[in-house]
């Protein structure tokens, strides 16, 4: 999808010799509609291009200190967003899931999307996109998955590989899903006793949004090598 306003899911997908039909029913269908989002911008948000391109253009033209400079942005972001969601803010999304897993997933999603433009990635690409949501599990759950047999290999290898799956997509958006769910839902019991106190609970979960959203960036950058020069 080269842009949410210019061209429609369908559109993309249907001149995509790489894509398929996707199910927009259940987890994957809302994680799909989180993806549009962070990737094509939304409203006042931009896109993961124009983040990448803003940081590029700032830093002179250094892909790698522009991939730092994108993961400190993002951090500061899903640390705001990871408070104010918890004291009662809500952002004003098309996407039907709670506003603290659609925040975070968004900025997280983001992130990674312009580092792998940076990298010579095509966001348009649905390997290239099943790939980005991969990262969002981070380096010990995608190492987890590939052990025990429920994930093939490595998001490396899904953006580079010779078709789109459009199975192991929806697998990846059901893992994923429930893993943002497990961590932001404070399944833990006592993340979950200290998140009834509403400030105190912002603040904690504001710590634990920055904390992975750091740890995914990192994760993206180590494994989105760089593919091909970024054209201008």
């Amino acid at each position: 999808m080269a842009s949410a306003r210019g061209r429609t899911p369908q559109d993309r997908h249907g001149d995509d010799p790489c894509g398929q039909s996707r199910d927009r029913a259940g987890a994957g269908g809302v994680l799909r509609q989180v993806l549009e989002i962070a990737i094509d911008g939304y409203g006042r948000m931009p896109s993961a291009k124009a983040v990448a391109a803003r940081h590029l253009q700032r830093l002179g033209g250094s892909v790698d200190e522009a991939i730092t400079s994108i993961i400190d942005h993002h951090i500061r972001l899903a640390s705001a967003q990871g408070f104010v969601t918890n004291i009662g803010g809500v952002a004003a999304l098309p996407v039907a899931i709670p506003a603290n897993i659609t925040g975070v997933a968004i900025v997280q999603v983001r992130m990674v999307a312009a580092i792998a433009h940076l990298r010579g990635y095509d966001l348009n690409d649905n390997r290239v996109r099943t790939a980005i949501v991969m990262c969002l599990m981070g380096g010990e759950q995608v190492a987890k998955h590939i052990a025990d047999g429920t994930l093939p290999t490595s998001p490396l290898a899904v953006a580079t590989a010779p078709i789109f799956d459009p199975d192991l997509d929806r697998q990846v958006a059901d893992d994923v899903v429930a893993d943002l769910a497990a961590r932001i839902g404070g399944k833990n019991l006592a993340l979950a006793i200290v998140k009834r106190l509403p400030l105190a609970g912002g603040g904690v979960s504001a710590v634990m949004d920055g904390f992975a959203t750091y740890q995914i960036g990192r994760y993206a950058t180590g494994e989105l090598v760089r593919r091909r020069a970024l054209a201008h």
